[in-house]
């Protein structure tokens, strides 16, 4: 780690591949966890300081009647079209990391802390943590605990997880990988057994 950050392990995975289960352990067990959707919400909120671009590049149409994000209507807007998913990106992406870095900067007196960043390798915000873990659970039960807990179709469920990058190859690239398919307490003691072994390492760097 340099003087002027923490050591910064990046947690990333795929749609219900239990990566939230991860992270609530860690932060009940005091980690400072940097949430990447969570700064995404925060900045589009009434108020939210991505709001004005978001309707400059959207219209009014992703608006509800109070002016506050129509969240649905915006996902609507970008599911099914890359061009008008890469405009929201580009919006809210450099945004979202502008705050990372300030949290990551805050946090500077801390030996480690994690970023949980969905969209991790996607956005090359791996070139920045010093670490990677992944939560990993197969497509097949990716798409069933989609289908149970959403309520979607199949076909809906398989959208989803084709939507994004595989998991598969986020496994290959991570430098640890949490298995989820067991119990939610059985992936939260592998995390918080990661967290200490980081910690040792952050300690030589």
């Amino acid at each position: 780690m340099t003087q002027n950050r923490p050591y910064v392990v990046g947690l990333t995975g795929g749609i219900a591949t239990g990566k939230s289960n991860l992270s609530r352990a860690l932060k009940e067990a005091g980690v400072t966890v940097i949430d990447a959707d969570a700064i995404s919400h925060a900045l589009t909120v009434p108020g939210g300081t991505a709001l004005p671009a978001i309707r400059q590049a959207f219209g009014d149409a992703v608006f509800a009647p109070d002016d506050s994000l129509d969240r649905r209507a915006l996902g609507t807007a970008v599911f099914k079209n890359p061009q008008a998913l890469a405009r929201l990106n580009a919006i809210m992406h450099p945004m979202v990391m502008e705050e990372i870095r300030r949290q990551i900067t805050q946090n500077a007196h801390q030996p480690a802390v994690v970023i949980d960043v969905p969209l991790l390798y996607e956005v090359g915000w791996d070139a920045y943590c010093d670490e990677v873990w992944c939560a990993y659970a197969p497509p097949r039960v990716q798409v069933r605990r989609i289908m149970h807990r959403d309520g979607h179709s199949l076909i809906q469920a398989l959208r989803r997880v084709r939507s994004q990058m595989p998991v598969g190859r986020k496994r290959r690239r991570a430098d640890h990988v949490i298995d989820t398919t067991g119990t939610r307490q059985r992936s939260a003691r592998r995390a918080l057994q990661l967290w200490q072994d980081a910690l040792r390492r952050a300690q030589h760097v």
